[in-house]
């Protein structure tokens, strides 16, 4: 057995499974595909098995490969296996020991490394979709077809959501309290990208509620997409210039719209040596990081208008499942009125986005949408509410791929929230 492959893989966490099923009936990969490979215990076997010798590296590569991370097994596991802390092991493992392509190396390093944490590149993205949809580029597009050859092209093009430009939202960097609920405001580099009106409405709900919002200039991307991927040195760097750009003010919460990019800030505290400063800095960090559904969960809205529509609520994984916000989601939704909130079957359950998972396995993530658009289908809203822009995006997609764009409505919780109280995003 090679020790230094038994320290790499978290090995040791590997016989918290007993092996019990728990986690077969919320797995989207194992109930899809439908074998053990596809299911968390067994890439847990994988895992240990690899670690032990007894397989390759390479075997446990597929297993790996097409797990979406949405760590729903966690949430019902007997014993706290930690699965997302073995997955992620692995995943490092798996980079260290690819043989990457000229082509492939460039695209890890211009996006990991360069894109996602440069706000002017960022920027230039916004404006060009921006353009793009405006000169009805997207509708001609559409029209004539001409990227059915590719279908993950023709329909990733369908399913995009209408961009605005990006702005600076207005930056208090007063660093000085003046009311009594204080709080800093994470953009995201996705999020900020494709859904900038979201970011801008949730920012102006906080604001018209009474409570002060700080956007940190220095503020950079949050690593997940980096640390999914196993590039955990790129994801250690943007992890601590976080750290380093809030922890200058004074603040009761760190607040985003997006489920995956708070689950990866949570969770920053696992990047460090528990016997390190940086470590008890990433804690008073991840203490303060809350999903603006908790903060509006908070707030004795004044509502405006009645949004009569039929409504499902779609939730981020990563939201659940890493950071345990089940209930504050449905409080804020059941107080709008005139709407009629339906308990979606399996609502729970991924939806086959994850990350770059629906880029880089279209097909496997196809199956997986297509497990949760009939449960949609049964349900028969006219709108679907998410809590983030990764879901979002799949969400749009798979009423596309139904043909049931002129029925139900994608929408982030903050929208209908805004929509409700007549709060503008300008």
């Amino acid at each position: 057995m090679t020790e230094s492959l038994v320290e790499k893989l978290d090995y040791e966490a590997t016989f918290d499974c007993v092996q019990c099923g728990y986690c077969l009936p919320v797995c989207p990969t194992y109930i899809a595909f439908k074998k053990e490979k596809h299911s968390p215990r067994g890439r847990i076997n994988l895992v240990k098995l690899a670690a032990e010798e007894k397989i390759s590296i390479e075997d446990m590569q597929e297993g790996i490969d097409l797990c979406l991370g949405c760590r729903a097994c966690e949430t019902v596991c007997p014993t706290n296996v930690r699965y997302g802390d073995i997955l992620m092991s692995a995943v490092e493992v798996l980079k260290e020991n690819k043989q990457m392509g000229v082509v492939e190396k460039a695209a890890r390093t211009s996006s990991f490394k360069f894109a996602l944490k440069n706000k002017r590149v960022l920027g230039l993205v916004n404006r060009g979709i921006y353009a793009y949809q405006l000169s009805g580029m997207k509708k001609a597009v559409k029209r004539t077809g001409i990227l059915g050859k590719s279908k993950k092209m023709d329909q990733m093009n369908r399913a995009m959501p209408d961009i605005i430009l990006s702005r600076r939202i207005t930056r208090n960097i007063n660093p000085f309290r003046r009311k009594s609920l204080s709080v800093g405001f994470f953009e995201g580099c996705i999020m900020d990208t494709f859904f900038a009106q979201v970011n801008r409405l949730a920012v102006n709900i906080m604001q018209k509620n009474n409570i002060q919002v700080t956007n940190i200039p220095n503020q950079t991307c949050c690593g997940a997409l980096q640390h999914h991927s196993g590039e955990s040195e790129e994801t250690l760097k943007l992890a601590m210039e976080n750290i380093e750009a809030y922890e200058k003010y004074d603040f009761d919460y760190i607040v985003n719209t997006i489920g995956g990019c708070g689950a990866t800030l949570k969770e920053y505290d696992k990047l460090f040596d528990p016997s390190t400063d940086w470590h008890e800095r990433a804690k008073r960090f991840t203490g303060k990081v809350r999903d603006i559904s908790q903060i509006m969960a908070m707030i004795d809205f004044d509502f405006k208008h009645d949004i009569k529509r039929n409504a499902v609520y779609q939730p981020s994984c990563h939201l659940e499942n890493v950071q345990q916000v089940f209930e504050e989601p449905l409080d804020v939704i059941r107080q709008v009125p005139g709407l009629n909130y339906m308990e979606m079957n399996e609502k729970s359950l991924c939806c086959g986005s994850a990350g770059i998972y629906n880029i880089l396995h279209f097909d496997e993530s196809m199956q997986i949408l297509d497990l949760k658009m009939e449960n949609v289908k049964k349900s028969k809203p006219d709108l679907i509410i998410t809590s983030n822009p990764g879901c979002h995006i799949q969400m749009k997609l798979g009423v596309e791929r139904e043909g049931l764009t002129d029925e139900i409505e994608v929408k982030h919780i903050v929208e209908v929230i805004a929509e409700a109280c007549g709060v503008g995003g300008n």
